[in-house]
């Protein structure tokens, strides 16, 4: 079940001075209750070692952790779902490796990859890119918040919007038909964790 509206996207090359594991403990002790590990520059024992670590983390809180892509990894280190790429291996033939419990979501482009996904057994979609984003600086052209209505009326299962989301953002997105926000820079980088995660919070709220 995707009880969950704020889903935390790891970059460890944007915090700096702090490792990724206090940039996560601070944010899941502030409420966030999924994290996605997505960091793909480590081969697979280092994500392993990572996830492990990272786990420990969301673990303690009650939080879902998502290792992206790896389906292997996610089993080794046992977390509670996978994430996948558009371009990954189909939802359909995930699941048959995953098994029926692991949570799976997949990230999307357009309304027809979003009907496809969903169809295939998706638990949740990640859509974008709404905004401008410092994670994908070359890239040429945004999809805008009202695409999120074309990607979420015709299928019932969550959507979060991704691509420069931050808390003044976070608003118009749930009011377009998003179920919630994948956030990357706007708390890798935060000066105060606990603040900026309270600030999504606020505006997660539904009124």
């Amino acid at each position: 079940m995707i009880d969950f509206t704020l889903y935390l996207v790891t970059d460890r090359k944007l915090t700096g001075s702090r490792t990724l594991e206090e940039i996560v403990e601070e944010a899941c002790a502030a409420g966030v209750r999924a994290v996605q590990l997505r960091e793909r520059d480590l081969d697979a024992r280092e994500l392993f070692d990572l996830a492990r670590r990272i786990h420990t983390i969301t673990a303690k809180h009650e939080a879902f952790l998502f290792i992206n892509d790896r389906i292997d990894v996610a089993l080794a280190v046992g977390v509670e779902g996978v994430h996948l790429r558009e371009t990954s291996l189909p939802v359909a033939e995930a699941r048959k490796i995953t098994g029926p419990d692991m949570l799976l979501g997949t990230s999307i482009h357009s309304p027809e990859s979003a009907v496809t996904a969903y169809r295939q057994g998706a638990d949740f979609l990640v859509y974008g890119t709404i905004f401008d984003t410092h994670s994908k600086p070359d890239l040429q052209e945004t999809a805008g918040v009202q695409s999120i209505v074309r990607v979420t009326q015709n299928i019932p299962i969550p959507v979060f919007a991704i691509g420069g989301i931050t808390p003044d953002r976070t608003r118009m997105c749930i009011e377009a038909g998003a179920h919630g926000v994948a956030v990357i820079s706007a708390i890798m980088q935060s000066d105060d964790v606990a603040r900026t995660v309270n600030q999504f919070k606020e505006q997660l709220v539904i009124l």
